[in-house]
């Protein structure tokens, strides 16, 4: 029998436009609207797309050339920090930032920031970057996992094609994560499509919720984001509880909008035990099923 659940989240998954912006004054203007609407439709966690972070570039006129824009967006993440943080703590809830690059000594890391609701920040590297971000963009690949616990539930935060790899996943899964994050950017229905399907199986897999968020529309001043397309979706396991098919909700192509679903939090446990089936128990029987990479478990509730 199905017991009363109790923990439940609202989580809305951005379909965002990239603005040219006059001034620093005009984006925080921006986030605070999007931001504000989701609060008020009842969102407790809210995630913005990979490279939602290059409409920074645009301050300045710094976006037309790729690594040019790179420097500027860079240069002001201490901004984007401020942004959102505040948002975060003011409304108490959690908040993944659009990524974007940053420079590190040697390398350039694609990273995501994520804002627990007391405004606790943490942070996440791309592992797998794409074919043209390893060349020409010089993207270098991130080198750790983390769950984030942000009290009412821990987070698994992964970026775009590192859905598509099915290990990270699970490494995450395995540490706790209960709900997997999927920020993206893809120019094409094509890359639209493998992010989703990626996302869609990992749910399945590991019997995790799932969200997609993608950057969406023409941003033509973007050396870096020129075109982008996509929906958002929110994605459970399908089985007993859930939509058969696992899809709780999808945006419409290419409109900036928010994407919204309740998800019942303890469903997860109890479809990992008493579901149709038990592919989180099961993992392990495969042929071949190894170690795999360590997910670390940070705090960012401010509990």
């Amino acid at each position: 029998m199905w017991l009363m659940m109790t923990r439940k989240i609202k989580i809305a998954a951005a379909q965002y436009p990239l603005d040219e912006l006059k001034d620093l004054v005009a984006y925080e203007a921006k986030i605070t609207r999007w931001v504000e609407e989701a609060v008020r439709a009842g969102a407790g966690l809210l995630v913005f797309p990979e490279y939602g972070s290059m409409e920074l570039a645009s301050i300045g006129g710094e976006a037309s050339d790729v690594q040019v824009s790179f420097d500027a967006v860079s240069a002001l993440v201490p901004e984007l920090d401020r942004v959102h943080s505040g948002l975060a703590a003011k409304h108490g809830v959690t908040i993944v930032a659009g990524s974007g690059p940053q420079r590190r000594p040697g390398c350039t890391m694609n990273v995501a920031h994520i804002f627990g609701p007391t405004g606790i920040k943490g942070t996440y590297d791309k592992i797998m970057p794409t074919p043209w971000e390893r060349d020409p963009w010089h993207i270098a690949s991130g080198k750790k996992l983390t769950v984030f616990d942000v009290g009412l539930t821990r987070i698994g935060l992964l970026i775009c094609y590192d859905i598509e790899f099915p290990l990270l996943s699970r490494a995450l899964a395995e540490a706790g994560a209960e709900i997997i994050l999927a920020p993206s950017n893809t120019e094409t229905e094509w890359g639209y499509w493998r992010v989703r399907t990626g996302a869609i199986a990992r749910a399945l897999e590991n019997q995790v919720y799932t969200v997609h968020a993608p950057v969406v529309g023409a941003s033509p001043w973007s050396a870096a984001c020129p075109q982008n397309c996509g929906m958002a979706g929110i994605f459970a396991p399908s089985d007993v509880g859930f939509p058969p098919g696992g899809v709780l909700a999808l945006g419409e192509m290419n409109k900036p909008q928010w994407v919204y679903a309740k998800v019942d939090l303890d469903l997860i446990a109890k479809v990992r035990s008493s579901g149709g089936v038990q592919t989180y128990k099961h993992w392990p029987e495969q042929p071949g099923a190894g170690p795999l990479p360590k997910a670390h478990l940070m705090d960012i509730s401010g509990a």
